[in-house]
């Protein structure tokens, strides 16, 4: 999105595809908002595991996982004709079509994919893929009718990672997923813990998981399998 001297860049919201692969494909489906957002929020949050274990006093903070980054901002909507299209040579537009266009690229559900759409956001430095997480309407003007000459809209996305971009951004001996191991001469319940989980304080909850009877010895060969934190 290119803007020229004196004119103002607006942010446009388009409807995409995403591959398998991570590969995005732009569709022909968008929305220009008519008067940009005052101010947005990029958020960023890490999840942690800081459950307790028996006869455990405190409670680490073990790293869980890395959320996806939300975004969110408050739009306005005009059915006035006191606010510039971005066409200039456009008729008005009346609120609830402009909500029905907004939520066909936001809200609507695609039939093909059978989930909501993802979608780009691009405002100046700002490119965001995600999905719509919420949206609000508050109706603040109206017509002697009761029909809506203005609304703000409050929008919440969240943005998306492909499988693959899972996998190879994970960590595969993480202890968010399963593990199974075949047991050596040496090993005990409390060492295999602290080897998957970081905290040997597993050990009790992983022999009541595979039902042992007695944790204190170990058979080499033996198959124990360490379920996820939880």
């Amino acid at each position: 999105m290119e803007s020229t001297a004196g004119q103002k860049t607006r942010m446009v919201i388009t409807r995409c595809q995403v591959a398998p692969g991570g590969g995005v494909t732009l569709e022909d489906i968008s929305f220009t908002v008519m008067l940009n957002p005052s101010e947005f929020t990029h958020e960023y949050t890490i999840s942690y595991n800081t459950k307790k274990t028996l006869g455990q006093v405190g409670s680490d903070t073990k790293f869980s996982a890395i959320n996806p980054d939300k975004i969110n901002f408050a739009i306005i909507l005009d059915g006035t004709g006191t606010v510039p299209s971005a066409e200039p040579a456009a008729k008005v537009i009346d609120v609830s079509a402009q909500l029905s266009n907004l939520s066909k690229v936001v809200y609507s559900y695609v039939g093909d994919e059978h989930q909501p759409s993802h979608v780009r956001l691009l405002w100046g430095t700002l490119i965001f893929f995600g999905r719509m997480e919420s949206m609000s309407t508050q109706y603040t003007l109206f017509k002697p009718s009761g029909e809506a000459l203005r609304a703000k809209v409050t929008l919440k996305f969240v943005g998306f990672m492909s499988k693959k971009q899972m996998e190879l951004e994970s960590n595969r001996s993480s202890p968010d997923l399963s593990h199974i191991i075949d047991v050596v001469e040496g090993d005990t319940l409390p060492l295999l813990c602290d080897r998957i989980y970081g905290d040997s304080w597993y050990y009790l909850e992983v022999a009541k998981f595979n039902r042992l009877a007695d944790f204190r010895t170990l058979k080499p060969g033996a198959r124990l399998h360490f379920p996820p934190l939880e």
